[in-house]
């Protein structure tokens, strides 16, 4: 099969009602929320969404959708209207924030329909364990090797295989960690490996994870952070990407800067000149008091904005190794842009 576009084949898709001030589909999904969706023509992408595999594009204030190997079907919208939450009104949220915040109000007008996907918790979790010291472009670079191993084949599209995301019972063998390392993984594979096997084996599944939805921020934080290689900021990213806790607001090394930067923000502790469990807390409890209890969809908007400002990484000729180590110096962190 090959990929579709919306004026090559109009009678292979549907679409429903979305005006783009609730939803820029080309911000929402280049922006680090999720790693499956690929533009492979202007304004479409593709990517898989329950088990299929989907292209998706706007045009007249409509978002247009078509299914793979099968008919969209009736429950089609319903999918893409949970997908991205399409029940929160952005624009009064937009006008809320707006109201309350002046940098906000500005940036806003530049970047409109910005909105939090609703993903599965597996592969949310999954993926962010990835997202560890590590940029937007390498993440989704992993993911789709994660998933290309160890994932169900769901099709072919000009050439390229396209799988669903591998289940915790795929993640949780023993071969796994080797294997991801071999991929390029490093220490992230065994953290792969063995929360995979934490989840499945100690919490109940997949279904642990579906009920932390029902739990408080707070239990949920906490619940996530238990297990191997998930910090508070990998356990905020699931909770508001995932788990519906839009009050979540992941702080990385953007946020920090964007808090530093554009509201004068300053830890409690003046000695405390990194993130860490502490300001990451204090942190989101000030853009919390600030925007309110949809506080992490307005650090989204922000994030956004950011990541658009900042150039492109250029390819550098590789600096020669050097002879002998020092004794006592220290080695960089491998990626410092974290996606939030």
């Amino acid at each position: 099969m090959q990929h579709r576009t919306l004026t090559s084949i109009p009678s292979l898709w549907d679409s429903i009602p979305c005006p783009r001030s609730e939803l820029d589909l080309d911000l929402v999904l280049s922006s680090g929320q999720s790693f499956r969706w690929r533009e492979h023509s202007p304004r479409h992408w593709t990517g898989v969404l329950d088990g299929r595999l989907w292209t998706l594009t706007q045009a007249d204030e409509r978002l247009y959708y078509t299914v793979y190997g099968e008919e969209a079907g009736p429950g089609a919208p319903q999918t893409l209207c949970r997908f991205f939450q399409l029940h929160v009104c952005l624009a009064d949220l937009y006008q809320h924030w707006s109201s309350a915040d002046p940098h906000f109000r500005e940036v806003a007008s530049r970047f409109p329909g910005v909105r939090l996907l609703r993903q599965d918790p597996v592969e949310c979790l999954f993926s962010f364990i990835c997202s560890s010291n590590n940029h937007i472009s390498r993440i989704t670079s992993m993911v789709q090797r994660l998933c290309q191993h160890l994932g169900p084949p769901l099709g072919q599209l000009d050439g390229v295989s396209y799988h669903g995301f591998p289940s915790l019972q795929a993640l949780a063998k023993a071969e796994v960690e080797p294997q991801l390392r071999e991929l390029g993984f490093g220490y992230r594979a065994r953290f792969v490996s063995e929360s995979a096997r934490v989840v499945l084996k100690e919490r109940g599944g997949a279904s642990w994870l579906q009920q932390l939805r029902a739990a408080s921020y707070e239990e949920a934080q906490r619940d996530l952070c238990s297990l191997p290689g998930v910090g508070v900021k990998v356990a905020d990213c699931v909770c508001l990407m995932a788990l519906d806790k839009p009050q979540a607001v992941p702080v990385d090394v953007h946020v920090w800067h964007i808090a530093r930067r554009d509201y004068g923000w300053q830890p409690a502790s003046k000695s405390q000149r990194s993130l860490s469990q502490k300001t990451s807390k204090e942190l989101g409890d000030f853009f919390r008091s600030l925007w309110g209890p949809y506080a992490g969809w307005t650090q989204a908007v922000l994030f956004c904005a950011d990541l658009r400002q900042i150039p492109k990484p250029q390819i550098l000729p590789a600096k020669p190794k050097p002879r002998k180590r020092q004794r006592g110096a220290s080695s960089g962190r491998e990626d410092a842009g974290d996606p939030g």
